[in-house]
């Protein structure tokens, strides 16, 4: 994506550069060419950047956060990521570690798609993880919380 949104406004620089720099070659183009291709690039980088934020709205809006309790302090993000991938999509893992030692707290947390999710929670929650009943719940946001 980088590539291209960059080879894209490369050429919008060059096609705005040959059309001042060097009249003589714009005199070779049709005024109409030079303006066509300049609006093209335009509209394409503007087509570009709405997909991008089209992109992660949609991804924001199908997504559900889960709580994952009881988990095994030797598991990882992989692992858990393979457990729910069994249930539906999975965007996210987050395993919590304590800030001064480093080590996990036995706790984390899981985005899956909003259908999943419900699959996800019922087929996991008390289930058996690495020798552990896992807790899997919807995750409370912070001000439901306080």
């Amino acid at each position: 994506m980088r590539r291209t949104l960059t080879a894209v406004g490369t050429a919008l620089v060059l096609a705005i550069v040959a059309k001042i720099t060097f009249p003589a070659i714009s005199a070779y183009l049709a005024p109409d060419w030079t303006t066509a291709i300049i609006a093209l690039v335009a509209a394409l980088i503007t087509a570009f950047v709405a997909n991008v934020r089209s992109n992660q709205t949609t991804a924001e809006q199908g997504m559900r956060t889960l709580y994952v309790g009881n988990l095994p302090y030797r598991a990882n993000e992989a692992a858990v990521r393979n457990l729910f991938a069994q249930h539906g999509k999975v965007f996210s893992v987050r395993l919590m570690k304590d800030r001064q030692t480093g080590k996990r707290r036995g706790f984390g947390f899981v985005e899956m798609a909003e259908g999943d999710a419900d699959a996800a929670i019922k087929a996991l929650n008390d289930a058996d993880f690495q020798q552990r009943n896992l807790k899997v719940r919807e995750a409370k946001n912070k001000t439901e919380q306080e």
